[in-house]
C-alpha cells in the first residue's frame, strides 16, 4: 500500500505467495481508490467462475459490492463493480471497454498470468482495459512456459537480451513464512515398488523414484496414482493419519486430494469413505453445485475434499492443512498453486503437510518453495524440432479442461498391475529426514505424528531430532539386522540420508556402466547383486549392502579387464 500510494502508478504488479493476502491488499486498495474519487468502479477479472463469487463474498465483507452475476446491459445502481472471468471478457471485449470509457474504473487483473493462456484472451484483457484509470495485477505466479505476454506486464531485458516480467512488489514463500503469514510446509514422500504392462504386452517393473528413463518414470508414476493398486489407499491412511494427529491442535483441519480426472476421484473418494467411515466431499468440474460444495466444505469441519485440480488456484479453503498430490501434473506453476490451497495461516504455529509420490521433479519443486520465478520472453527453441523446451508441453497439460484426464495416456499405453507404497522421506525448508521403511513402520508414524501447532523452527528442531533418534536405533540392532559390517574409520556406515544417496547413485552408476558393457538389463543387474550380497532392493538397502554391491560389481569388471 505504501509502495503504490507513494507512485500512484496507472499499472502496478503485486506478485505475492499463494495464501499471502493478494485479496485483502487489492480490496483495502480499491477502497481508498474509490474513497479518494481517484475511481468510480471496479472490475475483477478472475480466472474461475468460483472465485467470482468468493472474490464479491470478499468485497462485501469491507463494504464493497461487486455483483458477480454480471453478463451485459445496465448495472444495478445497488453495485460499485462487477466480477468477470476471463473467458467473459473474451467473449465481448467491447462491453468491457465501454463500461471503463464511461466511468474511471479499477481494474484488479487475479492472477494475471491466465490472460496469457490463450492469445484471443490476452488481445480481449488488452482491448477492454486498455482505457482503465487504474489496474492492478495479481499473481502468486509470475511465470509462464510459453511466450505469450501477458498485458498490461512490464519486461526488462537483462544482460543476455532476454526480457523478463518486472513487479513493482513483491513478497515471497520465505519472507511470508519468517511474517508467520504462512503456514510451514512439511512434505512426506513415498516410493514403492511399481509393476505395470507395456503396450507391446511387457510387464516391468521398478521402484519409484529410482533412476529411469523419462517414459517409464511417467508410467511408474501413473501406476502408483491407479486406484486398482495399494500404493494410493496406503498413502491415504497415512495422510488421514495425519490429519488426526493435525486437528488435534487445529479441531476443524481439512485435508484435499488433488486427483487426475473423476473416475479416478470417485475411486479416491470412496477409499477415504471406507478408511474414515465418514462422508468425502467430492468436486468435478468448475459449475456452480461445485462451488457451493467448495463453500460447505469451508464453512464446515468435515475432514476431507476430492477435487479434479479445479481447487489447485485460487479458492480459498483456509482450514485446508493436508494435501495428497495425486496427479501427473508437474510443471511449477500448477505446483506451486496446489501447495498454496494449504500454506494460508490463520493463527501462529499451523502447519500444513502435503504427501507426494518420490518423483524427481516434484521432490525438486518441494526443495525450491522459496525460489522466486519470473516470465521470460525471447526463449529460445530447440534445434531438434523447433519447439520450446518440455515445460511448454506440461503446462498445456495442466491448462486443458478441468475434468480431462492428464495428458500422457495414449502417447505412453499401459496397465496398472501393482503397487505399493514405502515411506520415503521428509522435506522441509530445503532438507531431507528420514530413513526409508514400509508403510506403517516406526519411522512413519513418528513423522505422522509430529504435531499439527509448532512455529517454523520448531519444526526444524523436531525433525532433526526423531532423524537422530531413528539414526540411533539403527545402529543398536544387531549386526546381522542392521548390518553394520567392520570397516575402517574412514568407511564406516553411512547413514545420512544424503549419503545413502551419494552410495545408490554411485551404484546406479556402475550398474548403467555394466549394462553398456554385457547388455544386460538394469533389473537383471541389481537382481543378481543382491542374490550375491544379499538384502533388500537399492532404495531400501543400508550403507553397509551398498557398499557391499559396489565392491562386488567392481571385482567382476576387474576380472574382465
Amino acid at each position: 500500500m505504501e509502495r503504490y500510494i507513494e507512485a500512484q502508478p496507472r499499472d502496478f504488479l503485486a506478485v505475492a505467495t499463494p495464501g499471502a493476502g493478494k485479496t485483502t491488499f487489492a480490496l483495502t486498495l480499491a477502497s481508498y481508490l474509490l474513497h479518494n474519487h481517484v475511481v468510480q468502479q471496479i472490475t475483477v477479472v478472475a480466472p474461475t467462475e468460483h472465485l467470482k463469487k468468493q472474490w464479491a463474498e470478499a468485497a462485501a465483507r469491507i463494504g464493497i459490492r461487486l455483483d458477480p452475476t454480471y453478463s451485459s446491459g445496465r448495472l444495478s445502481p445497488d453495485y460499485q463493480g462487477i466480477v468477470i472471468t476471463y473467458a467473459g471478457v473474451g467473449v465481448n471485449p467491447m462491453l468491457h471497454r465501454n463500461r471503463v470509457e464511461q466511468r474511471k474504473t479499477l481494474v484488479i487483473l487475479d492472477e494475471i498470468h491466465h490472460a496469457g493462456d490463450s492469445k484471443s484472451w490476452g488481445e480481449a484483457c488488452a482491448e477492454a482495459f486498455e482505457p482503465a484509470t487504474r489496474r492492478l495485477a495479481l499473481t502468486g505466479t509470475p511465470f509462464r512456459s510459453d511466450t505469450n505476454p501477458i498485458p498490461f506486464v512490464g519486461y526488462e531485458a537483462g544482460s543476455d537480451g532476454v526480457r523478463k516480467s518486472v513487479a513493482d512488489y513483491t513478497y515471497g514463500y520465505g519472507h511470508a513464512l519468517a511474517d508467520h503469514v504462512v503456514r510451514p510446509v512439511i512434505f512426506l514422500s513415498y516410493s514403492g515398488n511399481m509393476r505395470w504392462r507395456t503396450k507391446a504386452g511387457d510387464e516391468v517393473a521398478a521402484r519409484l523414484g529410482e533412476p529411469m528413463t523419462k517414459d517409464a518414470v511417467a508410467q511408474a508414476w501413473r501406476t502408483a496414482l491407479a486406484p486398482q493398486g495399494e500404493w494410493m489407499p496406503n498413502v491415504l491412511r497415512a495422510a488421514d493419519k495425519r490429519l488426526t494427529e493435525v486437528r488435534k491442535g487445529i479441531p476443524d483441519a481439512g485435508g484435499l486430494v488433488i486427483a487426475t480426472d473423476q473416475n479416478v476421484a470417485r475411486a479416491y473418494a470412496k477409499m477415504i469413505r471406507e478408511i474414515t467411515g465418514e462422508k468425502v466431499t467430492l468436486v468435478l468440474s468448475d459449475e456452480a453445485e461445485a462451488s457451493q460444495r467448495i463453500s460447505d466444505f469451508s464453512e464446515g469441519d468435515q475432514r476431507w475434499m476430492v477435487a479434479v485440480r479445479m481447487v489447485s488456484e485460487g479458492v480459498d479453503v483456509p482450514r485446508l492443512a493436508v494435501g495428497v498430490y495425486a496427479t501427473s501434473i508437474s510443471t511449477p506453476l500448477f505446483f506451486a498453486q496446489a501447495v498454496g490451497r494449504f500454506v494460508r495461516a490463520r493463527k501462529r504455529g499451523e502447519t500444513a503437510s502435503v504427501f507426494l509420490p518420490s518423483v524427481p521433479t516434484l521432490l525438486t519443486f518441494a526443495n525450491e518453495m522459496e525460489l522466486q520465478r519470473d516470465h521470460v520472453l525471447d526463449r529460445k527453441k530447440s534445434k531438434e524440432d523447433g519447439l520450446f523446451d518440455e515445460e511448454d508441453a506440461l503446462l498445456a497439460e495442466a491448462e486443458k479442461t478441468k475434468d480431462e484426464a492428464d495428458g500422457g495416456m495414449d502417447e505412453l499405453p499401459w496397465e496398472a498391475l501393482e503397487s505399493d507404497a514405502v515411506f520415503d522421506r521428509v522435506l522441509y525448508d530445503g532438507h531431507e529426514f528420514g530413513m526409508q521403511a514400509h508403510a506403517g513402520s516406526e519411522e512413519e508414524e513418528e513423522y505422522l505424528g509430529i504435531p499439527g501447532l509448532l512455529e517454523p523452527d520448531q519444526v526444524q528442531i523436531l525433525l532433526q531430532k526423531r532423524q537422530t533418534r531413528q539414526i540411533q536405533r539403527s545402529k543398536a540392532k544387531p549386526a546381522e539386522e542392521a548390518d553394520l559390517i567392520e570397516l575402517p574409520a574412514e568407511k564406516r556406515p553411512i547413514v545420512t540420508h544424503k549419503q545413502l544417496q551419494e552410495l545408490r547413485k554411485e551404484l546406479n552408476g556402475l550398474v548403467g556402466a555394466w549394462h553398456h558393457r554385457t547388455g544386460q538389463p538394469h533389473g537383471t543387474i541389481h537382481n543378481e547383486l543382491r542374490r550375491v550380497c544379499g538384502g533388500p532392493l537399492t532404495a531400501q538397502a543400508t550403507a553397509g549392502q551398498l557398499q557391499a554391491r559396489i565392491k562386488k560389481i567392481q571385482e567382476w569388471a576387474t576380472k574382465i579387464t
